[in-house]
């Protein structure tokens, strides 16, 4: 697919609320949170140049992503009535089109990280640094599958714990994407622009993960489970259809997710991926809300829906 000159467009959005930055994902994270920019609505290019996809129609945005902009503020205004703080981020790879609704603060991305961790060892793999048992894949599967902890933690501490973040943030230009202060691999902070970056460099093939080793990545997020385990809630597992998966439930999407309590009182919430049939659009959206974990997930993907009303991009 074609790519237009990347271009930059900026709207101010009239909204009474103060954005905060979250996190997501299943373990905790203890720290203060800087206060917010003033909240603004915002269509930029995404940073960096992708390599375009294949040939397809005319470059032209849909017409619900025409319209996303002043969705996008509807959306961040209900959150906001409902307690709710979020951040979000859409980008069309073939137009190069990026809609956010002007809230990039650092977050914690927490299980998201487990994106990185797969890519670094997977890029091991592929340059001949090591080679993975048949376990070895089956721990990959269910650690982006299922979000699974313990096999996270086999991996960060096989690869080298926060170089791994380092070795990604390079190869993929990261700018806003920084290793955990304290080793731990859910604490990795990053943006919702650097993570549609991320994905969409990914796809690309330009952060330098080769074709069949993404497909791996992308295999799996496409096979994502309704639950993960989470220890740290009743019955020991945790819904993770929250956001993309439930918002836009008419598109094919590919997606990981993130969670975790208690920030304070709030919950927070991670959801990220690809959407389309034919890969098109990339999306990273979180909330954090002091409520219950019901009503949290039930927010944040009342979002996705106001954003897309018809169930599909």
């Amino acid at each position: 697919m074609r790519r237009r000159p990347l271009r930059l467009v900026t709207t101010t959005a009239a909204l009474g609320v103060t954005m905060m930055a979250l996190g997501g994902c299943e373990a905790q994270v203890h720290g203060s949170t800087p206060a917010s920019p003033g909240p603004r609505l915002t269509v930029v290019a995404p940073l960096g140049t992708a390599a375009p996809l294949p040939d397809a129609p005319p470059d032209q945005a849909t017409a619900t992503f025409t319209g996303l902009a002043g969705r996008e503020q509807q959306a961040t205004a209900e959150a906001a009535n409902a307690g709710a703080d979020i951040t979000a981020a859409v980008l069309d790879r073939r137009t190069g089109q990026l809609v956010t609704n002007g809230n990039d603060r650092p977050i914690a991305i927490a299980s998201v990280v487990k994106l990185f961790i797969a890519d670094d060892l997977l890029l091991q793999v592929a340059n001949g640094q090591t080679t993975l048992s048949p376990d070895d894949r089956k721990m990959l599967d269910v650690m982006l599958r299922a979000s699974d902890d313990s096999a996270a933690e086999v991996f960060w501490d096989r690869s080298g714990g926060s170089d791994i973040i380092s070795r990604v943030v390079d190869r993929y230009g990261l700018t806003s994407t920084q290793a955990p202060s304290n080793g731990r691999w859910f604490n990795t902070i990053s943006t919702a622009k650097d993570l549609v970056t991320y994905y969409d460099k990914l796809l690309a093939g330009t952060g330098g993960l080769p074709p069949e080793q993404a497909s791996i990545i992308l295999a799996d997020l496409a096979a994502s489970t309704p639950t993960a385990p989470d220890g740290m809630v009743p019955g020991g597992v945790y819904p993770q259809r929250f956001g993309i998966p439930e918002g836009l439930p008419n598109d094919p999407v590919a997606v990981k997710q993130g969670w975790m309590c208690c920030i304070g009182s709030d919950w927070m919430h991670l959801s990220t991926g690809v959407i389309g049939p034919d890969r098109r659009y990339v999306m990273a959206i979180g909330s954090m809300q002091a409520t219950d974990p019901d009503d949290a997930r039930a927010t944040i993907t009342q979002a996705v829906r106001r954003m897309f009303p018809g169930g599909r991009i």
